[in-house]
């Protein structure tokens, strides 16, 4: 019995030993592995070294899409690049682009503009959303109020709305992956369907009243699919 004992103390402290040591071993079997340890490539996560191994077959392969291209399904495509640090080229460029949408369900604009946009920008546009709220919301400082705050946020073209909804502006960030570019022109529409008119200035003493045609607003289209 005691050298069973003495024998089992030996086997003891030889596998605590062994367990202890940092060479590294084997670690066995894994259940259910792919849980833990993807074995898909993540897009675009082309490495330098399978670069090369494409071209040593004649495969010259990026895994990125040509500049320009526009994706399958894409109808309204939105071409202005995002800027550069510091730059706002881009930015001033897109003031000239106009919404392409002619018709759009407008309940569900607003409900998309609801659930993205209300919490900082209130669901009344008024930049009063649950993340400021009066200055009791962990916002210091008021987003933008597009129904009566300053100029530049009530006279915002569409295109500028629609860059910054696509590549984010300031403190707000990007929302092309929770909006696809349909829901964001429509997004654009219902804000500027909220926000006052323009009013027109009159016409200057001795001159002629000119009437300049305008953009229609996007039709609602609620009705037609109901």
């Amino acid at each position: 019995m005691k050298k069973i004992s003495i024998a089992s103390l030996i086997i003891l402290a030889v596998t605590l030993a062994a367990s202890c040591s940092d060479v590294q071993r084997d670690p066995g079997r894994i259940y259910m592995p792919d849980m833990a340890y993807s074995r898909a490539y993540e897009t675009y996560a082309t490495t330098d070294e399978l670069k090369a191994e494409l071209l040593k077959k004649g495969i010259h392969f990026s895994n990125t899409p040509v500049a320009g291209t526009i994706k399958r399904g894409e109808l309204l495509p939105f071409l202005i690049p995002k800027d550069s640090v510091g730059s706002t080229t881009n930015y001033d460029a897109s003031k000239l682009v106009r919404n392409p949408l002619t018709s759009m369900d407008t309940v569900e604009a607003e409900r998309l503009y609801l659930v993205n946009c209300a919490i900082c920008h209130g669901p009344k546009l008024n930049g009063n959303g649950p993340l400021y709220n009066d200055g009791n919301g962990p916002f210091p400082v008021a987003p933008a109020n597009f129904v009566s705050g300053k100029a530049e946020y009530l006279n915002m073209p569409e295109g500028q709305m629609f860059y910054s909804a696509t590549y984010g502006k300031n403190k707000m960030g990007s929302y092309a992956s929770q909006l696809n570019t349909e829901q964001r022109w429509m997004v654009v529409a219902y804000i500027k369907s909220k926000q006052p008119k323009p009013k027109a200035a009159a016409p200057a003493a001795g001159a002629s009243a000119t009437t300049g045609s305008a953009a229609a607003p996007a039709k609602d289209s609620t009705a037609a699919k109901k």
